[in-house]
């Protein structure tokens, strides 16, 4: 057990990545219901919370996703206590800022070093999971201020799943999402996340391609 738990303080990055990806598939059991959306916001305060911790590996400034981080805390918390749905959009902001930041740390700490840990392996993943998050709750704002954006006919809104979906897919480019953007707003972040996705796709495959040309340069006998 202190093997593991060992490991585990070596790669928050990992640990911080098995969580979303636990969320994914838990989200689903967390309903419209009172019980349900208190769920959802203690399972929003984890994953903020190993983000935060996972950023203590990288060089980034703490305390700028603290500012970030602070207000998103508070509120899911308060979501865990009242029944205000009104919340989740002002969270939301906050936890986007929140994850945009810890994205591009983590993404400095992948790309800086010439020899590279388990931790920014697994770090790899975790940057397109959290960038996944971040639009998504792009996507939640844009929703409050702009009803009915992913909607046909401009009317009704989206749940979390449903716009996590759109930004896994977006991201991803696999285009498989049935949700579509209607508004201009709506389609301009939409955009903004495919290119997004373009770039950390080439990033990582020409660092990995880099750093695969070094190890075998360094074999080769001079």
């Amino acid at each position: 057990m202190g093997r593991w738990w060992a490991f585990a303080r070596r790669t928050p990055c990992l640990v911080l990545l098995v969580v979303q990806l636990a969320g994914v598939l838990l989200y689903p059991f967390m309903d419209t219901s009172y019980v349900g959306r208190a769920a959802f916001s203690l399972f929003g305060l984890l994953v903020l919370g190993l983000t935060v911790v996972a950023l203590r590996a990288t060089p980034a400034l703490n305390w700028v996703a603290g500012l970030a981080a602070a207000p998103a805390a508070a509120l899911l918390l308060v979501s865990v206590f009242t029944d205000n749905s009104d919340l989740f959009a002002w969270s939301a902001a906050f936890e986007m800022v929140a994850y945009f930041y810890a994205s591009v740390s983590m993404l400095r700490y992948m790309l800086g070093d010439d020899e590279v840990t388990t931790d920014e392996q697994f770090a790899i993943p975790a940057v397109f999971t959290l960038l996944a998050w971040a639009f998504a709750y792009l996507f939640v704002v844009v929703q409050a201020l702009d009803p009915g954006g992913f909607n046909p006919g401009g009317e009704g809104t989206r749940s979390w799943m449903e716009l996590l979906f759109l930004s896994f897919t977006t991201l991803s480019s696999t285009g498989l999402s049935d949700i579509t953007p209607i508004s201009s707003h709506a389609r301009s972040v939409v955009m903004l996340e495919q290119v997004a996705g373009l770039f950390y796709i080439a990033m990582v495959v020409t660092r990995l391609v880099s750093l695969r040309g070094d190890r075998v340069g360094r074999r080769t006998p001079p």
